[in-house]
């Protein structure tokens, strides 16, 4: 069994726990769930669907992070 899986975050290469859940991927890079929208694999990922989104080997992420701002 692979100790780490291989995905793309923003056209970099990152290691994760195999199975890990795409919330892991959100609390690793510090960012506020709240504030971002998802894509995997040129398809947007609905909210509801984040917490059960197993990461895969291979996916791409595009993770688009909201500045407010005044």
């Amino acid at each position: 069994m692979a100790t780490s899986i291989s995905i793309t975050v923003n056209g970099q290469v990152r290691s994760m726990k195999p199975e890990a859940k795409l919330t892991e991927l959100l609390a690793e890079m510090g960012l506020d769930s709240g504030r971002v929208a998802i894509e995997r694999n040129l398809e947007i990922l609905p909210r509801s669907a984040w917490a059960e989104t197993a990461l895969r080997s291979g996916d791409k992420y595009e993770i688009v992070h909201f500045v407010g701002g005044g």
